[in-house]
């Protein structure tokens, strides 16, 4: 018995999915139902009932489980500790990033990341904010960063940054000319929005709330990229991240105006589940990042 056939037994269980496992370890759903029954061979036991509908977990499955997790963990900080030990930094760190950290937040810190350990391989997605919590809970990536981390019992929280939201407008927008402006300044404005279920949308939504202030939102979009090449061709205002801006600042295709003397800020934060083992690369990286 191999405890690579464990690590996909307990992903199968934690994920529901035999399409979600196969991408993760990057063969075929047939393979991964190959494992599962070599390991009920070898247990001689039935560990999950199969049906049209999916599949559910027998008691002796979850027995299973639960000792393949603590087998997976112990393992884990063997590897982790033998690392140490050697001064070795390598393997893979898998990292989902939402769009807005990843494309412009996380580059110069990979960068450096990848100087200092040429030898590891890291892996960067970019994902929803939602979905980066899913692939975290579900074992897919190693560490996500997103924006206003959401608490959870079985996720380990990082605060990183805070990164100021600032008003974007056309360089020939009035706003454009001040250095500073109330959130009340905003109210009669047409606004690009991003959509209401992102993260910093809800946040900025509380904000607003807070200063009795409403937006009139025109437009609405999933990402800033959308956002800003809105407001380039003058249809509304937005506020945004100011990490999200700075080229289009630098080439004058956008103005940028700081809002309410800079209390507006976006909080980042790195997750990884609670029961993760962390490896020497994943340490490092961590600690990197609150650089």
């Amino acid at each position: 018995m191999q405890i690579e056939s464990l690590k996909v037994f307990c992903e199968l269980v934690e994920t529901g999915s035999f399409t979600k496992v196969a991408q993760i370890n990057n063969v075929t759903q047939s393979a991964i139902s190959q494992s599962i029954s070599a390991l009920e061979r070898a247990f001689k036991s039935l560990l999950v009932e199969r049906s049209k509908k999916g599949f559910r977990t027998t008691r002796e499955g979850e027995v299973v489980y639960e000792y393949s997790k603590q087998i997976l963990q112990t393992y884990a900080a063997l590897n982790s500790t033998m690392q140490e030990l050697k001064g070795v930094i390598s393997g893979e760190i898998r990292v989902a990033a939402i769009y807005s950290v990843g494309l412009h937040h996380l580059p110069p810190y990979l960068k450096q990341f990848m100087q200092n350990f040429p030898t590891l391989n890291i892996h960067v997605e970019y994902r929803h904010s939602s979905q980066i919590y899913e692939d975290v809970l579900s074992n897919i990536v190693d560490i996500g960063l997103v924006a206003y981390p959401v608490k959870n019992s079985k996720i380990e929280i990082v605060p990183l940054h805070k990164e100021p939201l600032v008003l974007i407008c056309h360089p020939q927008h009035p706003f454009a000319k001040q250095k500073n402006l109330k959130l009340k300044q905003v109210e009669h404005q047409k606004v690009i929005g991003i959509a209401p279920e992102v993260p910093t949308r809800k946040a900025l939504d509380k904000i607003l709330d807070e200063y009795d202030v409403e937006l009139n939102y025109v437009m609405e979009f999933d990402n800033e990229a959308t956002i800003k090449r809105a407001v380039e061709i003058d249809a509304g205002i937005a506020i945004v991240p100011e990490s999200t801006v700075r080229q289009e600042i630098a080439n004058h295709t956008l103005a940028a105006v700081e809002l309410e003397h800079g209390r507006l800020l976006r909080p980042i934060a790195a997750i990884y589940r609670r029961d993760r083992v962390l490896s020497p690369g994943m340490k490092e990286f961590l600690a990197l990042l609150k650089t």
